[in-house]
């Protein structure tokens, strides 16, 4: 359910109550309005929840012969962990291999952020987006590699301010075939294969 109306309202004073939990003042100058632009960043950083992939790409899907692998690379994606509510961030890597339709390339990204904007963990999520695009473009194959830092293990817990996790979700060729899977993670890659 989206952060608006009496949601907003509720949510507002959830904050105000953490606040006065780890002993601050909620209605000292600096906090004074914090509980709404909590809400409010609350509601952005989870829009997800009110997306489709379908409408995100909406009629951006054309009918082409094209049967090589496309690629896009480096597409930021901005999340939140579900276990501790904090940010993870990094690069997706997508590609697909089209079989009679292609898809606009802007709306790869768009559909990185209808999963990426909900409470998460990395290894849905490109499974996720994996998903979407086998869904709704029927290629003969898809990949998805994601790279990403998160701050609930560089801020809290084991501390580990250099670590990155990367996970692959294949579908199709990417799976099943190993040298289109070799030639998509060495493009997702190119610095590891050189």
């Amino acid at each position: 359910m989206p952060l608006t109306g009496p949601c907003t309202a509720e949510f507002e004073q959830i904050v105000r109550r953490q606040l006065e939990l780890v002993g601050e003042d909620p209605t000292r100058d600096g906090l004074l309005k914090t509980p709404g632009r909590v809400a409010r960043s609350m509601a952005w950083l989870t829009r997800g929840y009110d997306l489709d992939p379908r409408s995100v790409i909406g009629d951006a899907l054309f009918e082409e012969d094209h049967e090589n692998m496309v690629m896009v690379r480096d597409i930021e994606m901005y999340s939140m962990c579900e276990h501790h509510m904090l940010p993870f961030f990094g690069k997706v890597h997508i590609a697909y291999i089209p079989d009679g339709r292609i898809v606009g390339l802007s709306k790869l990204p768009r559909v990185v952020e209808v999963f990426a904007r909900r409470l998460q963990v990395q290894e849905r999520l490109g499974e996720q987006i994996a998903n979407a695009l086998v869904e709704v473009l029927q290629p003969k194959g898809v990949g998805v590699v994601i790279e990403a830092v998160h701050l609930c293990m560089m801020m809290r817990g084991v501390e580990k301010q250099n670590s990155r996790t990367i996970t692959s979700s294949l579908r199709g060729v990417f799976r099943d075939d190993a040298k289109t899977r070799s030639e998509f993670l060495r493009l997702a890659h190119p610095s590891a294969h050189a």
